[in-house]
């Protein structure tokens, strides 16, 4: 089973095809990696360095991924961090190259804009793509808060907004919508939540919040990779979502373990396996 997964890396830490490749192939899945940017460190380190690639360098890689005759085995295309709003042209370019290959192939998008504390920080361009072509084009869409309020205009407050806000992108296209980071008045004190629906049905799961500080980037890189992995498996949505929330929180002990600012990927690795602490996603539609 391989991904294809579209988006920045950087040599020094973990976000972007730096922090899926490496739990995806831990669990068992090939990772075809093309990179939208080649940085030394991830923005938080300051401004960062290196060069961010052309939308042909991204159409060059996908065409030569076609001419291996590989792509009928691609399950899946992963796209995050774009860079620019031409690269996310191409990545749909790629989306539609494989889907031609592979009709069962699903797409996700997850739309990296930005946070509430920073606020957007990718170019202005493309929160208008993400919302006009992205998200339309995506069968599974996995925004954090920020982003989802950016994208429908919805405040997300608590589940009720929450929910309203992932119907608004679910209108939108995606057939599925995985929000992450979400704290609302209901938010039992000292944890974090995840929710996903569909047109159908909705699933809430609750973790405990751990001391981070800085937090992590790459985290909702991370979720997004882990999700798209365990759904593919079977495609239900509610166990992908309980899996998920327990292999993050996993890594994020170990993170904490470790006393680190990057992700503790290879010390968790057993942990994103089999996590020793399991939680419940709960039904809420």
């Amino acid at each position: 089973m391989a991904i294809l997964s579209i988006q920045s890396h950087v040599a020094y830490g973990h976000v972007g095809n730096s922090a899926v490749t490496f739990p995806l192939q831990r669990l068992g899945r090939e990772v075809w990696a093309v990179h939208t940017v080649m940085f030394a460190a991830h923005a938080g380190y300051g401004p960062p360095k290196g060069p961010v690639f052309s939308a042909q360098i991204v159409r060059d890689v996908v065409s030569g991924l076609e001419q291996l005759q590989v792509l009928p085995r691609c399950k899946a295309i992963l796209s995050g961090y774009l860079g620019d709003a031409d690269l996310g042209a191409a990545v749909l370019d790629a989306v539609a190259t494989v889907k031609q290959a592979n009709p069962y192939a699903l797409y996700c998008c997850d739309p990296v804009m930005g946070d509430a504390a920073p606020g957007i920080y990718v170019r202005d361009n493309i929160p208008a793509f993400m919302k006009q072509h992205a998200i339309p084009a995506a069968d599974i869409a996995t925004p954090n808060v920020f982003e989802l309020t950016l994208l429908t205009g919805i405040k997300v407050t608590d589940i009720a907004s929450a929910m309203a806000a992932c119907q608004a992108l679910l209108a939108m296209g995606p057939k599925l919508v995985l929000l992450t980071s979400l704290e609302g008045h209901q938010t039992p004190p000292d944890h974090i939540e995840m929710l996903v629906a569909t047109q159908q049905a909705a699933w809430l799961v609750s973790t405990p919040k751990l001391d981070l500080d800085p937090a992590p980037n790459g985290a909702g890189d991370l979720t997004a990779a882990l999700f798209l992995a365990f759904y593919l498996e079977n495609q239900q949505a509610d166990t992908a979502l309980a899996r998920t929330a327990a292999a993050v929180h996993a890594v994020f002990g170990a993170t904490q373990a470790a006393g680190t600012r990057e992700l503790a990927l290879l010390d968790a690795q057993d942990d994103i396996l089999r996590p020793k602490q399991l939680f419940h996603a709960r039904m809420i539609k």
